[in-house]
């Protein structure tokens, strides 16, 4: 079959216009096992291909595009890299966006193989065209482009050729290109800056990271918004962090939410700047970020109370970030009597808002009333009770009632509340005096879909698992759920059939 193949190839590379062949072609390598092709991987001349693209056919340059995607998978990305530089420079500035995807995903191979990478920083012109694909209006061009660079800039010597040559020029060149592709840049920018303090240096010495940070605080609304996504990325890392605070960039956002009362469209950028404290808090200290900056707590209370689902659901995640650890639980508790209502809201709105912010309310819920067992002091166990019983007059029954709603995410997402207490005294009690639970939580009749049987038997593991459940539920019940258990999330139980004499 890949003989075939070979000889196909030849014919298409002596005929002028062989679209014939090409279909043959085409049709062949389809059924031509990839390990046969790398055997022969020597003897493909692709240059015919690479030359009929220029061909201004549509039929041609599809399966031609086709072809080559096949046959360069079976070459090492040194010898792509070494011997089709011409071939792949071409590719990037051909009019046809699959030629461009072709050519970017071949770079893509090559910038992941240590040996082939240098071929790349050695072709100033491929990079070149590499930073202006950023530029094209096709966003998966722009994504592959994107993706290649940060790779390059993973080794010292990448980021020598983006930072310390006139490519860095190029890449300012394309910026000016629109608002769009200058966010592509800084998008960039930010992916290398994550890695490394380096790699940060880098990009701060370039301008373009401060060129971000003005951007983030001007007077535009619309790109601040856009801008704090990137700068939240930044903020994932500890150097990204330390960068952040030394530059005084986070005193600035808490000072724009301070201002944010008295601007009518706050509401643009408000729920990024929420986000980028929310995350800031979980990945350094809740008690240290919402002492320093008080307005953070202060904004995500009034959020909650508002009338807006974005600001709602902004506000939620928030809080469900935000307590999803032990300190973050106690800056909330400290709060007193105003946690308490924001808790009560809560539940309200998963019992009423829309199903995507129930979701998000359950969500929520779940990440604050979760204790891992080496935490659960008497102190957090009597908290996350009185938590629970804030939600609600029945809070058990009111999820049992949302898990009952004909919504596989909703009811996935009551489990999850239920999950999350499932190792808790307190919840345990709840449960088995609450008429029928115990039998529902065993009833394999009421999941129907793969998501919601997994989410039951993260239920019942969390029950089984328990060391208080056997004492609580009883041996009876506690032995419902181990076998549970053991028969695993889909098991179906057989049905008797029962031979009548006679019957046909």
């Amino acid at each position: 079959m890949a003989a075939q193949a070979l000889a196909l190839l030849r014919e298409v590379a002596r005929l002028e216009a062989p679209l014939e062949e090409l279909r043959a072609l085409h049709s062949v390598l389809q059924a031509v096992p990839l390990n046969e092709l790398r055997q022969q991987a020597a003897e493909l001349r692709l240059g015919p291909l690479f030359s009929l693209l220029n061909e201004n056919h549509r039929e041609k340059t599809t399966l031609c595009v086709s072809i080559l995607e096949r046959l360069l998978q079976a070459m090492e990305p040194v010898h792509v890299a070494r011997n089709l530089r011409v071939d792949l420079q071409r590719g990037l500035i051909h009019p046809d966006d699959s030629v461009k995807i072709l050519t970017l995903s071949q770079i893509g191979r090559i910038v992941e193989n240590s040996d082939a990478v240098t071929e790349i920083l050695s072709n100033a012109e491929l990079l070149k065209q590499i930073v202006y694909c950023i530029g094209g209006e096709n966003l998966s061009v722009a994504k592959a482009a994107i993706k290649s660079l940060s790779r390059i800039s993973l080794t010292q010597a990448g980021l020598e050729a983006l930072f310390e040559s006139n490519l860095l020029d190029d890449l300012k060149s394309v910026m000016k290109t629109n608002d769009i592709v200058r966010y592509r840049v800084y998008e960039l920018i930010i992916e290398i800056s994550s890695v490394s303090p380096e790699s940060l240096n880098y990009c701060t010495t370039s301008g373009l990271v401060t060129q971000l940070l003005r951007e983030l605080t001007g007077e535009d609304v619309l790109v601040r918004a856009t801008c704090i996504e990137m700068v939240t990325s930044l903020a994932y890392t500890h150097h990204g962090r330390q960068y952040l605070a030394q530059e005084g960039v986070i005193d600035q956002i808490s000072n724009i939410i301070v201002g944010a009362d008295s601007d009518p469209f706050s509401s643009f950028y408000l729920p990024g700047f929420v986000k980028f404290f929310g995350n800031l808090a979980v990945m350094d200290s809740p008690q240290q970020i919402c002492e320093r900056y008080p307005i953070f707590v202060e904004k995500v209370f009034e959020m909650i109370e508002s009338q807006d689902p974005t600001m709602i659901g902004v506000a939620v995640d928030t809080v469900g970030i935000l307590g999803s650890n032990v300190e973050g639980k106690q800056v909330l508790q400290k709060t007193g009597t105003r946690f308490e209502r924001l808790l009560m809201r809560i539940g309200h709105q998963s019992k009423n808002a829309p199903v995507e912010l129930k979701i998000r309310c359950l969500d929520a819920i779940s990440s604050l009333l979760y204790l891992p067992p080496e935490q659960q002091t008497d102190d957090l166990l009597r908290m996350t009770e009185s938590w629970f019983s804030s939600l609600s007059r029945d809070p058990l029954e009111l999820f049992r009632g949302i898990s009952s709603q004909p919504f596989p995410e909703l009811h996935c997402a009551a489990l999850k509340v239920f999950t999350a207490i499932a190792n808790q005294p307190w919840a345990q009690k709840l449960m088995f005096n609450s008429p029928g639970f115990v039998e529902y939580v065993v009833d394999r009749s009421v999941e129907h879909d793969k998501a919601s049987k997994d989410a039951k038997y993260e239920l019942v593991k969390a029950l089984a698992n328990s060391k208080t459940i056997a004492e609580i539920f009883g041996n009876p019940n506690y032995l419902r759920l181990r076998t549970y258990l053991s028969e695993g999330p889909y098991y179906v139980k057989p049905v008797s059939t029962t031979a009548v004499e006679g019957a046909e």
